[in-house]
């Protein structure tokens, strides 16, 4: 039987390591920290969520208008990320 946790994933589907940060450019996570979180227990996923806060209000100007952008446009990561070539 699944479990359920009463706090929700800090993700938005901005789903990309920083690679000067280690951190996802949409929720600040660590990929380790990503990772674990289906198994956290609730008290571990708020310390995860307290971190990945501190690091936003510390710098994560990159994160916040990346997903402010997103929201605004509607656009879908997963479309984003898609590389087609384009007609000149």
């Amino acid at each position: 039987m699944a479990s359920f946790s009463n706090v929700l994933s800090p993700c938005v589907g901005v789903c990309q390591l920083d690679p000067e940060t280690g951190y996802c450019i949409g929720c600040q996570r660590t990929g380790d920290e990503i990772m674990a979180w289906p198994s956290a227990s609730d008290g571990e996923r708020r310390e995860i969520l307290d971190r990945a806060d501190h690091r936003r209000d510390s710098g994560g100007e990159t994160a916040r208008r990346e997903h402010d952008r997103r929201r605004r446009t509607g656009s879908a990561w997963r479309t984003e990320l898609r590389h087609e070539p384009q007609s000149q």
